[in-house]
């Protein structure tokens, strides 16, 4: 804030009359204090100029107030009634810095409304910041009436002017034609704007549109580049991508040591899809020595997140037992997760432990229902099953277990 604030100081060239010299004298011996370290004497030297309506003073005295340093305790409530007084005037900055008090609740009950007004008055001046964030609240509907043709309209004023968030932003709206006719080419223009400036997450969409050769040629070598940046930089859905590069040899030599390594960086700050390719590396053993243990910690980290595959492969561990202690209630517990997202590996498999009774009561009806819903997708395996389990069942039960696995499909595989 103290850099920012430096480069908003302006100092008066054309002295007023008479005082003219002492008022700029001043507001120069407040922001020299302030460059300084100083605040306690610029809170002194700009309380007076503040008083007197001189906006920079007053915008200056709210920051001090705002930020709450050496020496001056914060208070969000003077800051916002400099802010106002700075922003009844013209300021921009000030305008700025009140809309986010108003949307942050910071020295006043929160009220969107009255943020995107403040918003608004910055924007019109040609703030950019302003102009993005009127964007988001355009897009989100948050103070004023969602409008995605109004939002368009704000990231594009902030784009032209270089902001490489409402190019990325703007990038999204094009992409996904939300208030504008949808067009992959701009999309790809404007991530490429923002990508350029190091925005991360720019970098990582720009990656995965020439991975998917979406509004380019397809071009996994600048996928990887792209990917990479947005890595380096610890984006976690780059750094799982780059590693699904490598693990596949797209763009890049094959290298399961490489792909390991990506996918821990981001299995480690959270992303449940790398967590469960990280467990599937650790199962099979490729790019590191083959470990059940590791497999199973970072399969659980990601099934706890709901990542569907770990949920099912979590299963499959407990009812082989395989670097854990054999457990079919709690394969039980995995898999009937897993078929709440409507896996079919996981249907199949909890249809396999009714049949056998494995951790539950022997069942040939929900036996049957579960590989009948797997077998509707086709699965030949599931469809051999049921067909087997319904020997054994009389017509009535067949027809229990086909009216159960309706009512479950129509519940979306929830409580069956």
């Amino acid at each position: 804030m103290k850099n920012i604030l430096s480069t908003l100081i302006v100092a008066f060239n054309l002295l007023v009359a008479s005082g003219g010299y002492s008022y700029a004298a001043d507001f120069q011996k407040g922001k020299e204090a302030y460059d300084a370290g100083d605040y306690v004497t610029a809170l002194r030297e700009w309380s007076e100029l503040a008083e007197q309506g001189h906006a920079e003073a007053q915008f200056n005295l709210a920051v001090i107030y705002n930020d709450g340093d050496k020496g001056v305790i914060q208070d969000y409530k003077e800051a916002v009634m400099w802010y106002r007084k700075a922003a009844e005037q013209g300021n921009t900055a000030a305008q700025l810095k009140l809309g986010f008090m108003f949307d942050k609740g910071q020295g006043v009950t929160q009220n969107y409304k009255e943020a995107s007004k403040w918003f608004r008055m910055a924007a019109e001046q040609g703030n950019t910041s302003a102009q993005l964030k009127l964007g988001f609240m355009y897009a989100q509907g948050v103070g004023v009436t969602q409008d995605f043709k109004k939002a368009v309209k704000w990231f594009y004023k902030a784009a032209e002017q270089g902001n490489p968030d409402a190019q990325l932003s703007l990038g999204q709206m094009y992409r996904q034609g939300d208030g504008i006719t949808q067009d992959y080419k701009e999309a790809v223009k404007w991530y490429r704007k923002a990508a350029e400036q190091g925005s991360a997450t720019a970098q990582f969409n720009l990656g995965y549109m020439y991975k998917k050769g979406t509004g380019v040629t397809q071009d996994y070598k600048k996928a990887v580049n792209w990917y990479r940046k947005a890595a380096d930089q610890r984006d976690l859905d780059a750094q799982h991508n780059l590693g699904f590069m490598y693990y596949n040899g797209q763009g890049v030599k094959q290298d399961y040591k490489q792909a390991v390594k990506w996918y821990r960086k981001a299995a480690k700050q959270g992303s449940a899809l790398a967590q469960s390719h990280l467990g599937f590396m650790y199962e099979k053993g490729k790019g590191v020595t083959q470990g059940y243990k590791e497999a199973e910690k970072w399969y659980r980290k990601s099934a706890e997140q709901g990542n569907v595959d770990a949920q099912s492969n979590l299963g499959q561990m407990y009812r082989k037992g395989d670097g854990v202690t054999q457990d079919y209630k709690e394969a039980i517990k995995w898999f009937s997760k897993a078929v709440e997202q409507g896996y079919v590996d996981a249907q199949y498999n909890l249809a396999l432990m009714f049949a056998k009774g494995q951790g539950v009561i022997l069942d040939n009806v929900y036996a049957h229902m579960w590989f009948n819903i797997a077998a509707s997708t086709g699965d030949a395996d599931a469809v051999k099953n049921r067909d087997i389990v319904a020997k054994k069942m009389t017509f009535t039960d067949i027809s229990k277990a086909q009216g159960l696995a309706r009512v479950c499909v129509q519940k979306n595989y929830k409580n069956c």
